[in-house]
């Protein structure tokens, strides 16, 4: 279980620094007079900065996986929400972003929610769930296409938070399938969780691209939080086996909801090229 925990905090650390160097990056392209979202990303790709971004994106992603083979869903959840964070430490330092007390008060906050997890979590469950949750996943995962869709009709004030929630499921699916999913092998070509898996993730990516160019930052960060992390959570509990050490489930619980009120408290970070 310490592997996993630990794979789960790298996957937030992995997360939240490439978050800001590939915002420097794109600030950098922009002050070299890049106009236009595929002309930015164009000069913004050719910069190390923005590379190792991209890099610590992939090396945080296959934490993330780790993580879920070892720790419960609610844990690595937490955990993922908590890379806000290390956004926000990381930006106060290289983007020179200046933290009110509330928002280092957030930070605080987040570490101890995520000590609480740590010492109230379980080891992984072992359950698989019923058949058709693997099926009820690629559903979900075309679902959140299609309110996707119709959530980028809506008026700016609720269009981000929509698009953001969407994208926070789309990822929730991608938590929960990545326990479906038990080896790479034909085999699991005939597996459903498989395409849910890689659907789900798709669409997370490009309604969360959405949401952060076409509306609020703070908004579409924390609809992306709690979809992240609530859901998949609530499933890893009722069918996958997920559990607390004896006699902590309120430890964990506390922690899982001081973690991400955290996290949402530090939404503003969710893109901090915006900041």
């Amino acid at each position: 279980m310490l592997l996993g925990v630990v794979c789960a905090l790298g996957a937030a650390v992995c997360f939240g620094t490439a978050t800001v160097l590939q915002a420097v990056a794109a600030r950098a392209a922009a002050a070299g007079g890049a106009t236009g979202t595929g002309t930015l990303f164009l000069r913004a790709v050719r910069q190390w900065r923005y590379v190792a971004g991209l890099g610590l994106d992939a090396v945080g992603f296959v934490l993330q996986i780790i993580a879920l083979r070892h720790v419960p869903i609610y844990a690595v959840g937490a955990a993922l929400a908590a890379s806000l964070a290390v956004t926000a430490v990381v930006a106060a330092r290289l983007l020179r972003v200046r933290l009110s007390r509330l928002e280092w008060g957030a930070v605080g906050v987040v570490c101890a929610g995520l000590l609480m997890l740590g010492l109230a979590s379980g080891e992984e469950g072992s359950g698989t769930g019923p058949p058709a949750l693997a099926w009820g996943l690629l559903g979900v995962a075309g679902l959140v296409l299609v309110v996707g869709t119709v959530a980028g009709r809506l008026p700016d004030g609720s269009r981000a938070l929509a698009l953001g929630l969407a994208a926070g499921t789309g990822f929730g699916v991608v938590e929960v399938a990545v326990r479906l999913v038990d080896t790479v092998s034909l085999r699991e070509l005939r597996n459903p969780a498989l395409y849910a898996l890689l659907l789900g993730g798709a669409a997370a990516f490009l309604l969360l691209t959405s949401a952060l160019e076409r509306g609020s930052v703070t908004a579409a960060t924390a609809g992306l939080v709690l979809g992240e992390t609530v859901g998949p959570a609530l499933v890893g509990v009722a069918w996958l086996g997920d559990r607390t050490r004896e006699g902590l489930a309120w430890l964990a619980v506390a922690g899982f909801a001081v973690a991400v009120a955290g996290s949402l408290a530090l939404s503003r970070f969710g893109e901090p090229t915006e900041s």
